[in-house]
C-alpha cells in the first residue's frame, strides 16, 4: 500500500511538472479579448506592435519588438511603465494620451498577460 501511495504522488508530480513546462503562459488572444486593456492595446499599440503584440516591421523599415517574447521580454514592470509613459527608442510617449490608471493597466497587461510573468 505504501508503494502505491508513493507511485500516485510521483505520478501526480510528473503530470504537474509536464503541465508547467509545456503549458503556454501568454495565451491571451487580444483580438478576442473584451477586456479594457485589450481594447486600449488595439487602439494605441497594435498599429506598431501588431494585432497580437508579436512585433512587426513598419513601412519605413523600423522593426518594432515583440511584446510577448525575445530580448525585451525580461524587462521589469517599472521599465515597461516608464517606456509606455515616456517612450524612447522610436516609441512615442503616452503620458499625454493615456491616464495614469490606463498606463498602469497597460503595464500589467504587457507584463502579466502578454509575457506571462
Amino acid at each position: 500500500m505504501k508503494t502505491f501511495k508513493l507511485f500516485v504522488v510521483l505520478l501526480f508530480a510528473v503530470f504537474a511538472f509536464v503541465a508547467c513546462v509545456t503549458g503556454k503562459r501568454n495565451t491571451v488572444v487580444i483580438a478576442e479579448s473584451k477586456s479594457y486593456e485589450a481594447s486600449l492595446f488595439r487602439q494605441h499599440c497594435s498599429i506598431c506592435h501588431g494585432p497580437e503584440g508579436h512585433g512587426r516591421s513598419l513601412d519605413n523599415g523600423t522593426k518594432v519588438p515583440s511584446l510577448r517574447e525575445g530580448e525585451f521580454k525580461a524587462i521589469t514592470e517599472g521599465a515597461i511603465e516608464n517606456q509606455i509613459t515616456n517612450g524612447g527608442n522610436g516609441m512615442l510617449p503616452f503620458r499625454n494620451t493615456l491616464t495614469q490608471r490606463e498606463i498602469g493597466l497597460m503595464t500589467e497587461f504587457v507584463y502579466h498577460d502578454l509575457r506571462g510573468n
